[in-house]
């Protein structure tokens, strides 16, 4: 492009940065170059200099310089998704809109890709859930590899940041199911320890291992984040294990997991905060049960009910139980139409 052009940001291009705006544009500029451009004052918005970073509005006019011809990069390297991967995560599908698609995300299924990771993630296999879009669903939240239930993205950018805004603003509700070892008392209560990722690596800091902090000790305690959960024992099988509803009134990592293990009744399968042991020693449960039941970890998301990004509408998705969590309710004799559906109602 040869000449100074001017162009307006159009209705959904809105509240990005400049750099973002710009590569979805003209994506054969790098971001070296925009950010340069920018130093010179070459690109302008509303006349006024700006920064790569500055965020840019719906109706702002865009200073556009002569850009320079050639060739475009290649593409950006994209995951190959098997057929059988593709069917898979489809199959996961349990609410879809033109706005939001719901999965019921299968335990052992990492949400993204990490250290060691491979690309078999729900954020790289979730191009096979583009159907008829053109761009591929965005993460919302996060639930951890081994924890099943109900996973929201977004399928475009304004609904990403409507239901981003809404998960920080604390306007949607999450709604666990667990099995505990032992029986947590009082059958309705809650926990405020505070939640610090524990140093090293190893015994006791494996990972993101995340360490209890008292609340009085919190404010004391570099790097602790306040974190709050609700819990209410549902049913109980002697006083050896518990069905439990759980809803995390913050979001901090592993914080039902953390939680649970702190007041002596981790969940059950959760090797990294209550061990491999079966016995209550003093000091709280193990997290396994032995026999039939499956040592892999017991936890579900549920439950969410969120307000619709585009219809304001308030939408309510249940996911059913895992396969091992399924075979665990069977043994005890629970069927998942025993629970009400807000166990923590008279709390709101």
């Amino acid at each position: 492009m040869s000449r100074v052009q001017t162009v307006t940001v159009a209705e959904g291009d809105g509240d990005q940065r400049l750099d973002r705006w710009f590569k979805r544009m003209f994506p054969l500029i790098n971001q070296g170059h925009i950010e340069k451009m920018c130093r010179k004052g070459e690109i302008r918005v509303d006349g006024g200099r700006v920064k790569a970073s500055t965020r840019v509005e719906t109706g702002q006019q865009i200073r556009i310089p002569p850009l320079p011809e050639g060739e475009a990069p290649p593409p950006p390297k994209r995951t190959r998704i098997t057929d059988a991967d593709a069917k898979m995560i489809r199959n996961c599908v349990i609410y879809r809109d033109d706005h939001v698609i719901a999965l019921n995300k299968p335990a052992g299924l990492a949400v993204q890709g990490g250290s060691g990771q491979s690309d078999r993630h729900v954020d790289a296999l979730s191009e096979a859930l583009m159907f008829d879009l053109d761009e591929k669903p965005r993460l919302v939240h996060r639930l951890d590899r081994d924890t099943s239930g109900v996973l929201l993205l977004a399928r475009t950018r304004l609904a990403a940041k409507a239901l981003t805004a809404a998960m920080r603003h604390r306007e949607t509700r999450k709604i666990y199911w667990a099995i505990v070892a032992g029986v947590p008392t009082p059958y309705l209560g809650e926990i405020k320890y505070g939640l610090v990722k524990a140093s090293g690596h190893g015994k006791g800091g494996e990972g993101e291992k995340m360490i209890a902090v008292h609340p009085r000790d919190i404010d004391a305690t570099p790097g602790a984040k306040r974190a709050h959960t609700l819990y209410a024992t549902l049913f109980r099988v002697g006083s050896r294990a518990a069905w439990i509803a759980l809803e995390p009134v913050t979001g901090r990592t592993h914080q039902l997991r953390a939680h649970m293990a702190e007041v002596g009744h981790p969940i059950v399968g959760d090797g990294k905060y209550g061990g491999s042991g079966q016995e209550n020693m003093g000091d709280g449960w193990g997290a396994q049960l032995g026999g039939i039941i499956s040592k892999k970890l017991h936890l579900h998301a549920r439950m969410m009910r969120f307000e619709h990004p585009h219809t304001r509408k308030v939408i309510t998705v249940t996911a059913e139980l895992p396969d091992h969590m399924a075979n665990s309710w069977d043994t005890f004799g629970w069927t998942p139409d025993l629970a009400a559906d807000d166990p923590f109602e008279s709390l709101q």
